[in-house]
């Protein structure tokens, strides 16, 4: 049994790798589970000295349709506190004649 006095043990943000991409790639429903395929830019240097961009798999996320339910929740949340926050930025540095 374990010990009541002892702490719960969590994970930090030490333990957990941050998750950066730039575009979903795929998406699909595959036995009741939502699934997306996150994808990443990569640039590849020419011989020539020019760049190829190209995109790379960085991860994929499959979920419950409850669980994306929330993250399309999160996701629109996120994107309006940004549009305020740009909004109040904007307006700031404006400067009026």
């Amino acid at each position: 049994m374990s010990d009541p006095r002892k702490p719960i043990r969590r994970n930090t943000m030490m333990s957990l790798r941050p998750l950066y991409f730039d575009l979903v790639a795929a998406h699909g429903v595959m036995g009741g589970a939502i699934q997306l395929e996150l994808a990443s830019r990569t640039l590849i240097p020419l011989p020539d000295g020019g760049v190829e961009v190209r995109f790379a798999t960085s991860g994929r996320l499959r979920c419950s349709p409850a669980a994306a339910i929330q993250l399309r929740d999160a996701a629109i949340a996120a994107l309006k506190m940004y549009d305020q926050s740009e909004v109040k930025s904007s307006t700031a540095t404006s400067k009026l004649n």
